[in-house]
């Protein structure tokens, strides 16, 4: 049976670990060759040499999107190793307990998540877009969060960096469409990784939003089939829209 990613090329970033991991397991077994990027070396070979073993085809690349450098080399070396680049899952980003309201947050924390949330994605999709136009198209999906879409106390800086990432879809999704270039964004809630419910522990406060999920913590596997959907075939006539995977919290 043909996998739903035969013959793509897909980077995906932040993908050592959670969700990033997750989909670069799932997006091998659906015959995808794919470009891992992250922070962590030792993972990343790891995850290289699991995906070898079961068959796929993958390559790990060091960065780090608090000091985005040598972006466009290697996209490059990806898409000269690979034969082109076919998907873009940008996945890399988070807050931190550095935040808060915009009156006490410190500067630093908030041109982070601009950093690393909202300028790496730009960045990547800045050098990736070339390629995919010598494919002739190619799924862009970037990672917001329910933190773009409704208010959250104590996130002002991440909200900043989500909301941007929603607008910035929409208009990457109309200025590349005649290029056959879809660019959709993930909107996820809490997704019940190591880092998140560490997370919650730490913030007893926030108990009352995990009770809004409706369907409970989503799993890091949930994100990864609407991003498989996105990265596929099945979504070619989807694009500039916000698919959230939030157990219904944007509704409670």
């Amino acid at each position: 049976m043909t996998g739903r990613l035969e013959g793509k090329v897909a980077i995906i970033t932040g993908a050592t670990s959670g969700i990033g991991a997750a989909a670069s397991r799932r997006f091998a077994q659906e015959g995808a060759c794919v470009a891992l990027v992250g922070r962590n070396p030792a993972r990343g070979a790891a995850l290289v040499a699991e995906i070898d073993k079961a068959g796929g085809r993958a390559a790990f690349h060091v960065l780090d999107f608090e000091a985005p450098q040598g972006v466009e080399d290697m996209v490059c070396a990806v898409a000269g190793e690979f034969g082109g680049i076919d998907v873009l899952y940008n996945n890399a980003g988070g807050s931190s307990s550095a935040d808060g309201p915009l009156t006490v947050a410190p500067e630093a924390e908030f041109w982070r998540c601009i950093r690393v949330d909202l300028f790496g994605s730009w960045l990547m999709a800045r050098h990736v877009i070339p390629h995919m136009k010598v494919r002739g198209g190619g799924s862009i999906i970037n990672t917001a969060s329910i933190a773009g879409a409704m208010g959250l106390p104590n996130r002002d800086a991440y909200t900043a960096a989500k909301g941007g990432l929603l607008a910035l879809g929409r208009s990457m999704a109309v200025e590349f469409a005649a290029d056959g270039i879809r660019v959709n964004t993930l909107v996820p809630g809490a997704v019940g990784t190591e880092r998140v419910l560490r997370f919650f522990e730490e913030e007893p406060h926030l108990e009352a939003q995990r009770q809004a999920y409706l369907l409970g913590l989503a799993r890091p596997e949930d994100v990864v089939n609407a991003a498989l959907f996105l990265a596929s075939d099945d979504s070619a006539r989807t694009t500039g829209h916000m698919l959230p995977v939030d157990s219904g919290i944007l509704i409670s």
